[in-house]
C-alpha cells in the first residue's frame, strides 16, 4: 500500500472529485484546503486500508477499484462504486474501528482526515453545515442497513428453499420410507375344543320283585 499527498491547483479540482457527493458539500475555497490535507492511498490486493480495533480518524472515498469490508475475519459487504464513502463514523467518534477494510482489487483512494475538517470549520462556529453533514452521513447509513436487511432476507429465503429441496431429497432415497408400514398382526384364536360328551349314569341291575318268584 502507498500513500501520496494530494497535489493540486488552487481551484483546479478534478471533475472526477466534483461529483462526489461528500465533497459537493464545501465550497470551492474549502474543497482546496480539504484536497490540500488529502492523501492518495494505492492498494493492491489484500492490503487492509482500516484495520479493526485500530484508532484512525479519516475518512476514506473510493476512486477506484473495490473494497470488502471484513468483521472477525468474515466478510460483510464490498465497495465498488466509486465516490462511495467508507470510515465515515470517524466523523461522528473518535472510537477504534470497528471493521477492517481490504482492497479486494487493486483500488485507489482518497483520505481526508476529519480533524482537518474541525479546523478549517469548528462545530461550533458552524452548526449547520456539520448538520448537514450528519444528515449526509446517516443516509448512507441508512441505505446501508437497508441494503444489509435485504440481503438476510434474500439468505433466509435461499437457506428455507435449500432445506426444502434437502427433505424433498431425504424422502426420495432409496430404501427410505416417510411413513412405516403397518405391521401385520396375528389375532390370538382360542384352541378349538372338542364338546365334551356327557358322562353316562352306570347301568344299574333291576333287583327281581316278588311277583318274579314261584309260589309254593
Amino acid at each position: 500500500m502507498k500513500e501520496f499527498a494530494f497535489i493540486h491547483e488552487h481551484g483546479q479540482v478534478p471533475d472526477s472529485l466534483r461529483s462526489v457527493p461528500f465533497l459537493g458539500s464545501f465550497s470551492e475555497e474549502q474543497l482546496d484546503d480539504v484536497l490540500n490535507s488529502s492523501s492518495y492511498i494505492q492498494c493492491e490486493i489484500g492490503d487492509a486500508i482500516i484495520q479493526e480495533g485500530a484508532v484512525d480518524s479519516r475518512i476514506y472515498i473510493l476512486l477506484s477499484g473495490a473494497m470488502e469490508v471484513r468483521k472477525d475475519g468474515k466478510s460483510l459487504v464490498t465497495i465498488t462504486r466509486p465516490g462511495e464513502i467508507f470510515g465515515e463514523l470517524a466523523l461522528v467518534n473518535e472510537d477504534t474501528r470497528s471493521a477492517t477494510v481490504v482492497a479486494a482489487k487493486p483500488s485507489v483512494c482518497l483520505a481526508v482526515d476529519q480533524k482537518f475538517l474541525q479546523d478549517i470549520k469548528p462545530r461550533e462556529e458552524y452548526p449547520a453545515f456539520y448538520a448537514a453533514l450528519f444528515e449526509f452521513i446517516a443516509r448512507i447509513t441508512a441505505s446501508r442497513l437497508q441494503n444489509t436487511s435485504r440481503r438476510l432476507s434474500e439468505l433466509e429465503l435461499e437457506v428455507k428453499l435449500l432445506r426444502g429441496q434437502l427433505e424433498e431429497q431425504a424422502g426420495k432415497a432409496p430404501g427410505n420410507h416417510t411413513a412405516a408400514a403397518p405391521k401385520a398382526t396375528r389375532t390370538k384364536t382360542s384352541p378349538t375344543r372338542r364338546p365334551v360328551a356327557a358322562k353316562r349314569k352306570p347301568l344299574t341291575k333291576a333287583k327281581p320283585t316278588s311277583r318274579g318268584k314261584s309260589r309254593r
